[in-house]
């Protein structure tokens, strides 16, 4: 950001998205065919291949009227964008909320013309890492490799190491920039703070080579279309996909540089200011002419923080928030306000599909369920079976992943777990078959946990004098019932209660791009399907 200029746009949001765009003004792209009832010359022929050609090698456009460098748009399809936001720690119940309470808001107009998913869920666990992944690749932490921001690898060895010893704790939080507190981490991710590969010559492992499979982002720039994506650390370079190029414009300012609810807000600006950039067909700076991108977004963070300061959060378990929240939701909502206006501006709302979502939830609503685990307890549990059992641990948020150096070893921790099951407040064990059901086989998968334990409903893992009332991760509803729109000029109001998964986000994204959604590997390996009542035949 230092040294760009940010042009933001002003208006205010369109009352209702018919006023700027009659659907009888909508048009759509013809798909052209090649007759195959004539016989051809061998000219006739030759020009038939070329057009096949051009018609598979077409890259998808990213506005090319405002853009120095053109793209070729693709024959027969109306979405030419798809912006996706994260309003990360929003539940399906603040979106329902905020709809019935405050009728003139940004997301309630918006839901005037979306399919709106009230049982919609994000990953288990549900961390902001298998979270995003789930909506970015279509696939589950089973098939991305990427089970928590931080966990452990068999394969992999220590930072800075010379990969004499196998196996480490991997860290991909905002400890592994160069200056944590800086706003763009000081420079971005230190490499000596990475895991090293000792298959690859103990070359350090950035994020995007701990992804296992690609990502929408590759697959749209792999067929010509500009991609972007604003986040909160630099370790979201994860969205690069393995290829690590896979976004063409990747801002991600260090979140932790901004302290408190009304400075998140402020943090947020900043990427909002970057979508703004993005939707005239500049980069996310405003200094150079790009044209937009096919695929771009952001999460916010605003809604999170006030969810877990002390102080702030909910009033009761109906979800009132207190005056603290409130104010981030009326923020976050101005914000997605000021990105539709420019939308709009631009006369970008018919060819640009929006979803809104969430990476996770945050849990407990309720301020009465509310208790701070001991951390302590579980490691004295498995250290009295074996010292030096525990391998890697990781209690974070509303669950704790446990990963052993002698694997034959597991049931004997689960009985010694359970043991102290009521004291610790666990609610669940997945271990053995039970854990199998969900995840890959510890045995076989080299960063699965051997045991995750998911704690009684309001239970949260933080450190000792930590004053945060919520947080993430879990099994829980509460952590994992995610708002989930899909908003374009076209669609009439619908409400679909059905389960479905924020993996399915991606492939859906494919689909109205006119992509085929089985490039991505995950689709194919998990068979995820699209989300279901979405016309997008209608865009070709």
């Amino acid at each position: 950001m230092r040294g760009g200029r940010i042009r933001l746009l002003s208006g205010k949001f369109v009352r209702n998205l018919e006023d700027t765009v009659g659907l009888e003004e909508y048009h759509c792209f013809e798909e052209q065919t090649v007759s195959r009832s004539s016989q051809l010359t061998l000219a006739a022929l030759l020009s038939a291949v070329l057009v096949s050609l051009t018609s598979l090698l077409a890259p998808i456009t990213s506005n090319a009227q405002h853009s120095a460098h053109k793209r070729a748009k693709p024959r027969g399809n109306s979405v030419q964008h798809v912006l996706l936001l994260s309003i990360d720690g929003m539940h399906s119940l603040d979106l329902a909320n905020l709809v019935k309470d405050r009728p003139d808001s940004a997301l309630a107009k918006l839901s005037l013309h979306a399919v709106t998913y009230t049982n919609a869920s994000t990953s288990f666990p549900s961390n902001s890492w298998p979270g995003l992944l789930s909506m970015v690749t279509g696939g589950s932490p089973n098939v991305t490799g990427v089970i928590f921001e931080n966990s452990y690898d068999h394969s992999l060895s220590p930072p800075a190491s010379d990969c004499s010893k196998i196996g480490t704790t991997v860290i991909f939080d905002s400890s592994i920039d160069k200056n944590r507190d800086a706003v763009d981490g000081g420079g971005g991710i230190d490499p000596d703070r990475l895991p090293r590969d000792p298959q690859k010559g103990c070359t350090p492992v950035f994020p995007h080579n701990f992804v296992r499979v690609n990502t929408i982002f590759e697959v749209i720039k792999s067929r010509g279309g500009r991609t972007a994506w604003c986040d909160k650390h630099p370790a979201y370079d994860l969205v690069n996909g393995p290829s690590g190029t896979g976004v063409d414009d990747l801002f991600t300012p260090e979140v932790r540089s901004f302290r408190g609810v009304k400075n998140v807000e402020s943090y947020d600006d900043l990427k909002v200011a970057a979508i703004l950039n993005e939707i005239v067909g500049k980069d996310h700076t405003g200094t150079r002419e790009v044209g937009v991108p096919a695929i771009f977004g952001m999460n916010f963070q605003a809604i999170s923080v006030a969810q877990k300061t002390f102080g702030a959060g909910y009033l009761d378990g109906s979800g009132r928030p207190s005056p603290p929240l409130d104010e981030a939701i009326v923020h976050t909502d101005e914000s997605i306000g000021k990105i539709m206006a420019g939308l709009k501006e631009r006369k970008l709302l018919d060819s640009t599909l929006v979803i809104i979502s969430a990476k996770h939830a945050d849990s407990p609503i309720d301020p009465a369920r509310l208790k701070h685990a001991d951390l302590e307890v579980i490691p004295k549990a498995v250290n009295a079976v074996h010292e030096g059992l525990l391998a890697g641990l990781e209690q974070d948020g509303s669950v704790a992943l446990l990963w052993l150096s002698d694997q034959d070893r597991t049931a004997e921790v689960v009985n010694a777990l359970r043991k102290i099951q009521e004291v610790a407040h666990i609610q669940e064990i997945y271990s053995g078959e039970s854990l199998k059901l969900l995840f890959n086989d510890p045995k076989h998968d080299p960063r699965a946990p051997d045991i995750i334990i998911q704690p009684t409903p309001g239970q949260i893992y933080v450190d000792a004098g930590s004053t945060f009332i919520a947080e993430h991760g879990g099994n829980a509803s509460t952590d994992r019932n995610v708002p989930l729109l899909i908003v374009h000029p076209k669609f009439s109001r619908l409400e679909i209660k059905f389960p479905v998964q924020t993996s399915q986000i991606a492939p859906s994204i494919l689909k109205a791009l006119g992509l085929n959604p089985h490039d991505l590997d995950a689709v194919r390996i998990e068979k995820t399907p699209e989300l279901p009542g979405l016309d997008l035949n209608q865009f070709r």
